[in-house]
């Protein structure tokens, strides 16, 4: 049986009287990427930082490669790469490689392997050709990649990425997704967190919900769509008023989204069970006009699932 790169049962954080995560359980198999997603404030970063040992769970246990995060945090932190990002957290004097050379030293690499760790990081990130400049100089998508390449120095079993494209042009966004897979492809186990649903789509192989604390679903994009109810999404424009189009989808399908596009209405109908576009065009020729051109029923998307999994919970 494969051991897990992260297994993490029942954690629970408090902070004096505030649980700021209750319950929370992750496991992350080798070259396996496992996304957390929540509001601000629901508990993701505190989890992170949990499995990351910087923070003691007030209960439950963390796994790092077999290794008892909480008896043994310096072996597990041997065993894992933390990566926050940001702007901060480098000598912004120095050059990329001699922060790399410092932060391998923090690492505990072995002195004969410091020089070809730190040239192994910088060219997994593309950096290599850059290595000697001040990190000053760096843009920030630069800079996001040279966070990624510290993280790499201790050849970690675990990857934890907080927020890794957060801030990033389009571009570079891309970039760092598609290296986040190749370090996934080469055998690490990969914890995310990020706000970016299309990210999570392209990158998870499964993903936890968390919501004040308290996971309210977990599984593949198809079975946390399962988990909110919500299967399929049926849109189309109209220039009739959609008051009495809620009343006749009523129990049927959840709130409507209904917004103003030129003086015509985009309606969006998310259905709790089977889609009933039948209902849509009922009353269409019964307001007066004819069934729109534009009327589709389609799955619906991870953050339409994530959005209804919030709102219940809230």
């Amino acid at each position: 049986m494969t051991r897990p790169a992260l297994h993490a049962r029942g954690l629970r954080r408090a902070f004096g009287d505030r649980i700021a995560v209750d319950d929370v359980s992750v496991r992350i198999d080798p070259g396996e990427i496992v996304c957390v997603l929540g509001p601000n404030g629901a508990g993701k970063t505190t989890t992170v930082r949990m499995c990351a040992t910087l923070l003691t769970p007030t209960a439950g246990s963390v796994e790092v490669d077999g290794v008892d995060a909480v008896a043994d945090p310096r072996a597990a932190r041997r065993r894992t790469g933390l990566v926050l990002g940001g702007d901060a957290g480098f000598y912004s004097r120095a050059s990329a490689r001699k922060n790399l050379l410092f932060f391998a030293d923090v690492a505990g690499v072995p002195r004969s392997e410091r020089h070809g760790r730190v040239t192994s990081a910088l060219e997994a990130v593309s950096l290599l050709d850059r290595a000697d400049d001040p990190v000053r100089a760096y843009s920030r998508g630069m800079r996001q990649r040279l966070h990624l390449a510290r993280g790499l120095l201790g050849r970690p079993r675990l990857l934890l990425l907080d927020e890794p494209t957060s801030g990033l042009d389009p571009q570079v966004a891309a970039e760092t997704r598609t290296l986040v897979r190749a370090l996934a492809d080469s055998g690490a186990g990969v914890l995310l967190t990020s706000h970016h649903m299309a990210e999570v789509e392209q990158l998870a192989d499964r993903i936890h919900v968390v919501v004040g604390g308290r996971e309210v679903a977990h599984g593949s994009v198809a079975e946390i769509s399962s988990a909110s109810g919500v299967g399929s999404v049926t849109t189309f424009t109209t220039a009739l008023g959609a008051t009495t189009l809620a009343a006749a989808v009523d129990g049927l399908a959840g709130p409507l989204d209904v917004t103003d596009e030129a003086g015509r209405w985009r309606v969006r109908i998310p259905w709790r069970g089977a889609a009933r576009e039948d209902l849509v065009r009922q009353w269409c020729l019964a307001a007066g006009g004819g069934v729109p051109v534009d009327l589709v029923t389609r799955p619906a998307t991870l953050e339409e699932s994530y959005l209804a999994l919030v709102g219940a919970s809230a």
